[in-house]
């Protein structure tokens, strides 16, 4: 029987950029007050030796991260070793396989 071999673990965190009330002043942020806290968690998690940062996708008024790529770029210009990925992508009923093999049939 083959074992795997073990793996280290890796921790790391998940934001979904949620819109939130300063804990200062209980104000709301502002989206560019709280984009510029979230790049500023992310360098701090890069600095203190996590692995692995992941922006969320949403579509909704309380969210910031509507174009977590965009996001992840302006971390991975400062950062130097965390891993940041992708911690939620929304699929639309439009992108199903079986929907886009039908489109395809149609263009052709």
């Amino acid at each position: 029987m083959k074992t795997l071999a073990a793996q280290p673990i890796q921790i790391g965190i998940d934001s979904f950029v949620s819109a939130v009330a300063d804990p200062a002043t209980g104000l709301t942020m502002t989206p560019i007050e709280r984009m510029r806290n979230l790049l500023e968690e992310v360098e701090r998690a890069d600095q203190v030796g996590l692995d692995a940062f992941g922006v969320g996708e949403h579509h909704r008024r309380e969210f910031f991260d509507s174009a977590p790529a965009v996001i992840l770029a302006a971390a991975a210009a400062r950062t130097k070793q965390i891993r940041l990925n992708s911690a939620v992508t929304v699929l639309s009923a439009d992108d199903h396989p079986s929907e886009q093999r039908r489109h395809g049939a149609q263009r052709r």
